[in-house]
């Protein structure tokens, strides 16, 4: 079970970076809505669950920082005869961080939009049993201490559902 979420989990993080992923995302967010949005760059892509002080210990994160991780895995058993047939709950957090209150909400709820319009793109199916209806909620947390001194974050979460034999 865990190399389907290994799977998902790499195939994410290869639309996000891809020259029309996430990056291209951001740049028709931040025309229509006439913002200043920063790309984001290969060493902002992270492929792992940790809070954000943590991270902030571990090692050196440069904002706004993406996390793409399997939260859930679930095996419903919907086709009788795999070894896994059901759905891996996936998340990508977005963490923006700055040194002012003003306009990091924004911030956070414009790269969570260019997220969403990514994974639009990608809808349909993804290949080796994977298949991503298009589905997906946001959910923003509070403002909290962290980063460049205030740091928000939006997670979005989606099943992809998956069958393997």
């Amino acid at each position: 079970m865990a190399s389907i979420a290994n799977s998902a989990t790499s195939k994410i993080l290869q639309w996000l970076s891809a020259p029309g992923g996430l990056n291209a995302s951001i740049l028709t967010v931040a025309q229509e809505t006439s913002t200043q949005l920063q790309p984001v760059a290969a060493q902002q892509f992270f492929s792992n669950n940790v809070a954000s002080d943590v991270a902030e210990k571990a090692e050196e994160v440069k904002y706004t920082a993406i996390y793409v991780y399997c939260d859930k895995i679930s095996n419903t058993l919907v086709e009788k005869f795999r070894s896994f047939s059901g759905y891996l709950q996936m998340a990508i957090e977005v963490r923006v961080s700055q040194d002012r209150l003003d306009g990091l909400e924004q911030s956070a709820q414009l790269y969570s939009e260019s997220v969403t319009e990514t994974l639009n793109q990608i809808r349909g199916d993804w290949g080796d049993g994977l298949f991503f209806a298009g589905t997906y909620d946001v959910a923003f947390s509070p403002v909290k201490h962290g980063g460049k001194n205030f740091i928000k974050t939006a997670k979005i979460t989606f099943p992809v559902q998956a069958s393997v034999s």
